[in-house]
Formats: C-alpha cells, structure tokens, sequence
C-alpha cells in the first residue's frame, strides 16, 4: 500500500493563521497540540508570530527568544512540524537530551545546510509533544 504524502496546511496568504482558523482546519486532537504548544510558549516567555512566505506559498510560525530564533513550526494535515536548527558545535548536547531515538538517529545522520543542521518534529501527540519541549528548552538555554 502506497503511504500518502503529508498536506501542508495554511496556504492561502489571505487566512492569517489563528484559533478559529486552527479549529475550522486542524484535526481536533491537532488542534489540541497546537494549543498546547502556544501555552508552552507564553509560559516561557517566547515570542511567536506567523508570517506568509511567498517562496514556500505558505504560513510558517517563527518563535524566538530575545533575538535568537528557536524554532519553525508550520501546520500539517495531521500534525504540527517543529523545525529546530543547530550548529555542528551543538550537535553532542543535543544528542545527550532524553527525547525519542528515531528523530536522534535521524538529527546524528543529518548533513548541514550551511553551518546549520536541521532537526524536525512531527508533533502528534502527547509524547512527541514532550520531545519538543525537551528540544525547546534546550536550544532557549544554549
């Protein structure tokens, strides 16, 4: 059986991304996640905002802390992507965070982009959640 390729939501530049929006679009159990990942937010003082990128067609949500970006997050059929990126200097600390050994196998693999390796996400539930709380706090800390 063929597996689907994931349908990235949030495309049209004239729906600014919000709670309505996230209800009428969002399964609710994603919708669930993505509320909990804004409350994770305000709590640790990260500013967060969506913008439409005209390249990539689509709304991406920036979070940052101070100056320093944390991470991308963009909306999916049935998930929330978080895309964290790391300097080669900080791959070791990263790898040495209890969080889920496919996504650490997969970062441990990753060629960078420059000077930057990305790491991604695919939060769905409770416990991918957590790792990205894991991954949040870290990058904030570094």
């Amino acid at each position: 059986m063929k597996e689907e390729t994931p349908k990235q939501l949030l495309r049209n530049p004239e729906h600014k991304p919000d709670d309505i929006l996230f209800k009428r679009v969002l399964d609710k159990n994603i919708f669930g996640v993505m509320k909990k990942i804004n409350q994770t937010f305000s709590m640790a003082d990260i500013a967060f905002e969506w913008k439409y990128y005209k390249d990539g067609k689509a709304w991406l949500g920036k979070a940052t802390y101070k100056k320093k970006t944390l991470v991308w997050i963009s909306a999916w059929e049935n998930f929330i992507k978080a895309s964290f990126y790391f300097t080669e200097k900080n791959r070791p600390t990263v790898l040495n965070l209890n969080f889920d050994e496919a996504i650490k196998t997969s970062f441990a693999n990753r060629e960078p982009v420059g000077k930057l390796i990305p790491l991604t996400v695919d939060i769905k539930d409770e416990k991918t959640l957590q790792d990205f709380i894991i991954l949040l706090n870290h990058k904030k800390n570094l």
